[in-house]
């Protein structure tokens, strides 16, 4: 059986006693024509390979190189350097794979992020990626976990879809029409009736909807899914593809919405803490080494395990977007012109900046902001008595402003309709969400959580495109 190895992460756990053993992995390091440094991936930690001198030709050991893979077997036993406590003795060697030294673009030294993401194919070969997409797997099975143990059922919503949840009109079209000649309606717009699907169809931006109806059956479910963006925006923190986390509850106001959005964001980061430690505290290290590089006032402050034990220990803030517009235009950065966007009054839309500065300047912990200006939140929110406010609420953390949007929904079918004739949005273009207000309306609510936004809070990468293994942002979609 060729694959009967065991992984360099399980055999560091053992205690030396001569166990033969077979591992498979790649070459990190080659020195001195004796000891080879071999990772697979499991783990940073590099395990330690001893070959006997003159047992192997020259021409074979020039064919170890970095990045070159090898099957090992040997004898596990007790290793004399500092810092580790067994090796492997080889007893026999195999390459299985090999690395031209002079072309592999991955040496062993430090290479920045930027260079790293232009070979984005080789760059989970390296300690800080392998540690991210370790850690971006354990906080994906955190969240199956989450709601499985909660009774969520998980649903698949359509990718492609011909609703706009958000209203945004930010969408990737999809179509088999032929570019060079589309057919035309006798006004000149596009006939999307010869389409593919018999009319216009997007990517989607949410399964929110296909939620809700779910949710009007089952009572708790959830979605884990691509969503996708076709918004213009170079930035560190936004992507044209990535992954949302959608979660809709029947029987829920906005109170239930808020507590189970604050136990899970917890949760999955306790269950990182818990289960990633060594690649976390690799990362907390190159976040910190790289900020010695910055100015004082650019530093975060707060090194990322003890931002992560923050999170868990502190409730968090939750205030209206009322109390928080009042702090804002209250405070000495708005005072002192320092925000780009200063603060012009109520009904405006918050910034980044300006939730990063009720987490990080203000309330020092994480905030939930409420019941915020119906005139900038979708047309699905919950209308509050006061005929100015919905029952949005939107989770701010240190470091990435927002990583949680949601709301109570509009159950009544009146109030929900008006509102979409007031936002132009055609009734007849969603009658099967209208319908569940028809057939049983109860109260529900659910929110989103974009899963790179979490990954990067909790690996403290600075930059989006570096928690995703390949990212599509505008002008890019290599690999």
């Amino acid at each position: 059986m060729f694959n009967k190895r065991v992984k360099i992460k399980e055999l560091l756990t053992w205690e030396p006693g001569n166990q033969e053993v077979t591992i498979m992995g790649w070459v990190r390091t080659f020195r001195n024509n004796q000891f080879i440094a071999v990772n697979d991936g499991s783990t940073n930690t590099n395990l330690q390979v001893l070959l006997e001198l003159g047992k192997y030709d020259d021409d074979f050991l020039k064919r170890i190189t970095t990045s070159a893979a090898l099957k090992i077997t040997g004898t596990v036993i007790p290793s004399p350097g500092k810092g580790q406590k067994l090796e492997l003795k080889a007893t026999s060697v195999e390459i299985l794979g090999d690395s031209d030294p002079e072309k592999y673009p991955l040496q062993p030294k430090k290479h920045s992020l930027e260079f790293l993401r232009e070979i984005a194919h080789l760059r989970f070969r390296t300690n800080t990626f392998g540690s991210v997409f370790r850690v971006r797997h354990a906080l994906a099975y955190a969240i199956h976990k989450f709601f499985n143990d909660k009774g969520f059922l998980y649903l698949h919503t359509p990718i492609i879809s011909a609703s706009d949840a958000e209203g945004a009109g930010e969408l990737f079209r999809v179509t088999t029409l032929p570019f060079e000649n589309f057919p035309k309606n006798e006004d000149g717009t596009v006939n999307f009736k010869e389409d593919f699907f018999g009319r216009s169809t997007n990517l989607t931006v949410s399964g929110q909807l296909e939620g809700e109806l779910a949710a009007t059956a089952f009572s708790d479910i959830y979605t884990f899914g691509p969503t996708f963006r076709a918004e213009n925006s170079n930035t560190a923190r936004h992507l044209a593809e990535f992954w949302m986390i959608e979660p809709e509850m029947a029987f829920y106001d906005l109170e239930d919405n808020m507590n189970l959005a604050e136990e899970f964001i917890r949760y999955i980061i306790q269950h990182a803490m818990d289960h990633n430690r060594e690649d976390l505290e690799f990362l907390a290290q190159r976040l910190e080494d790289e900020e010695k590089q910055l100015p004082q006032d650019k530093r975060s402050g707060m090194n990322l395990m003890d931002k992560l034990e923050f999170i868990l220990k502190n409730s968090f803030e939750r205030i209206s977007y009322s109390e928080a517009i009042e702090i804002l235009k209250e405070s000495n950065h708005n005072k002192k012109k320092k925000f780009q966007f200063p603060i012009s009054g109520w009904g405006m839309d918050l910034q980044s900046e300006h939730e990063r500065y009720l987490v990080e300047k203000h309330f020092k912990k994480p905030v939930i902001l409420n019941n915020y200006p119906k005139e900038i939140k979708a047309f699905y929110m919950r209308q509050n008595d006061d005929g100015k406010t919905v029952a949005a609420m939107d989770i701010l953390v240190p470091g990435i402003g927002e990583i949680v949007g949601g709301s109570q929904r509009e159950e009544r079918l009146d109030k929900l309709e008006q509102r979409m004739k007031d936002m132009h949005i055609p009734e007849k273009d969603l009658w099967w969400y209208l319908d569940i207000r028809r057939y049983g309306t109860v109260p529900h609510s659910g929110f989103g959580l974009g899963f790179e936004r979490m990954v990067q809070f909790v690996t403290g990468m600075t930059n989006i495109r570096d928690v995703i293994a390949f990212p599509r942002t505008p002008g890019n979609a290599e690999f």
